[in-house]
C-alpha cells in the first residue's frame, strides 16, 4: 500500500465519517489523488460509504449503517446539538429545541426530519399538539457522540445557516 493510501485510511480511521473535501482538505491532497485512494480502498474491502443528504461519508469497515448515519449527522453542529438536548431532557419539545439552540424553526425542522429519516430520531406529538423528538438508540447515540467532533468547515457552514437565518427573522 502506498504511504498516501495508508494516510487516507489512517485518516478514515481516526476520523470516522469524514466526507470527501474534508479528507482531501486536510490531508493537502488533490481531488483526483483522493478519488483514486478512496476508490482503491473501497475495492479492496477497506472502507465503507454512507450518503447522506449530498455528502459522501468515509467509515473504516466495522460499522453497521445506523452507526455511519449517526455518526455523519453527529459531525454536524446544529445536530449535534440537537442529539446533546434530547439527550440531557428526553422528549425536549420544537420550541425549547429552537430556543435552546438559537436557530430558526424551520432550520430546526429540516434537521429533525434529517434526524428521522436517517432513523435517530422520532417526532411525536403531546395533546396540545407540539412536536418533540425522542432519540431511537439513546445510549448507543451516546457512545458514538464521544468519537466524533464537527470540523471547523461543518461548523462555519451550521453558523452560516443561523447567521442567514437570523437575518430573515429581522
Amino acid at each position: 500500500m502506498s504511504d498516501v493510501r495508508r494516510s487516507v485510511h489512517h485518516h478514515i480511521e481516526s476520523h470516522p465519517g469524514v466526507h470527501f473535501n474534508e479528507l482531501a482538505r486536510e490531508l493537502d491532497i488533490a481531488t483526483g489523488q483522493a478519488q483514486y485512494h478512496l476508490r482503491r480502498l473501497l475495492e479492496a474491502g477497506r472502507l465503507d460509504t454512507e450518503e447522506l443528504r449530498g455528502r459522501t461519508h468515509y467509515f473504516p469497515t466495522g460499522y453497521d449503517p445506523w452507526e455511519q448515519r449517526t455518526i455523519a449527522l453527529l459531525r454536524r453542529e446544529t445536530v449535534r446539538g440537537i442529539i446533546v438536548a434530547a439527550l440531557e431532557e428526553p422528549e425536549p419539545s420544537a420550541a425549547e429545541l429552537a430556543e435552546e439552540l438559537d436557530v430558526a424553526r424551520s432550520t430546526l425542522s429540516w434537521h429533525v426530519s434529517t434526524l428521522v429519516e436517517a432513523g435517530v430520531a422520532e417526532k411525536c406529538y403531546d395533546q396540545q399538539g407540539r412536536s418533540h423528538i425522542t432519540l431511537t438508540r439513546p445510549e448507543e447515540t451516546r457512545r458514538l457522540l464521544d468519537e466524533v467532533t464537527p470540523s471547523l468547515p461543518d461548523r462555519l457552514v451550521d453558523r452560516f445557516t443561523r447567521l442567514v437565518d437570523d437575518s430573515f427573522l429581522e
